[in-house]
């Protein structure tokens, strides 16, 4: 099975760079969308059809503000079924979260909040952080394991960014940001990149301007977060830094069926 995660900063902007073309590269059984900032019926119908053709099990979790976060999941094996949001008013208005149930796993597409520039959504980011983790937790008690993936809007190590000492008092680098990555991996979870390559420097977001993405200026900030149990069956994770058509790059998870 392969699930891949992709924020792709604007559905309709990624279907008019090229995104249905990517999707024999990425070959995804699953495909799970952050910052799509539109709603199905706003896509050409056309194009809806020719996704609803790929993958015809879909969800959709638009914000309820026009042109803003959301999160789409498509995928061709249907689920057994599938959540919408976390039931937190605060944090569903913006359509952060989808959940597709699997035999084996739940499966959590995920939009982290940005801490903004100025640091004004730090609180409310670390807040959703807690409120996803508690939904965790219920899994893990029930026996349930989950994978979260998705854009996590913070680079855990210095690894995982080319410029960490210029960041370290900028938001998706802060000591806060950075030591709920620490509290998740100590909730039987397991960053499977990390885990798997140590010491590998790739990243998944350049930001459009300074040529960073030519000069491979990034930031690693989409992850697979798995639980524990699920762990031996991770064939790999790859960062498809070819594929373009937003100022993060695709990341997919290979799990042995």
């Amino acid at each position: 099975m392969r699930i891949t995660t992709w924020n792709i900063n604007g559905l309709r902007a990624g279907l008019s760079k090229g995104l249905l073309a990517s999707l024999p590269i990425l070959d995804a059984d699953v495909l799970c969308l952050q910052e799509i900032k539109s709603r199905p019926e706003q896509l050409d119908p056309a194009r809806l059809d020719e996704i609803a053709r790929a993958y015809p099990h879909l969800a959709w979790n638009p914000a309820d503000r026009p042109g803003y976060s959301g999160t789409a999941t498509w995928a061709r094996i249907k689920p057994e079924t599938n959540s919408i949001g976390l039931g937190i008013p605060e944090f569903d208005v913006e359509g952060r979260v989808i959940g597709y149930r699997y035999p084996a796993f739940w499966l959590y597409n995920i939009y982290f909040p940005n801490g903004q520039r100025d640091g004004g959504r730090v609180s409310y980011k670390l807040d959703f952080y807690a409120s996803l983790l508690d939904r965790v937790d219920q899994h893990h008690a029930r026996g349930e394991a989950v994978i979260l993936c998705g854009d996590f809007n913070t680079a855990h190590n210095e690894i995982d960014l080319k410029h960490p000492r210029e960041n370290a008092k900028n938001t998706g680098f802060l000591p806060e940001e950075r030591a709920w990555i620490d509290i998740y991996l100590n909730h039987q979870l397991v960053d499977v990149f990390r885990s798997r390559y140590p010491d590998r420097v790739e990243y998944t977001w350049w930001t459009y301007i300074t040529n960073a993405r030519a000069k491979n200026v990034g930031w690693r900030l989409d992850y697979f977060l798995v639980s524990q149990p699920m762990v031996d069956r991770v064939v790999d994770v790859v960062h498809h830094t070819q594929v373009m058509g937003s100022d993060h790059c695709p990341v997919t998870l290979v799990l042995a069926d």
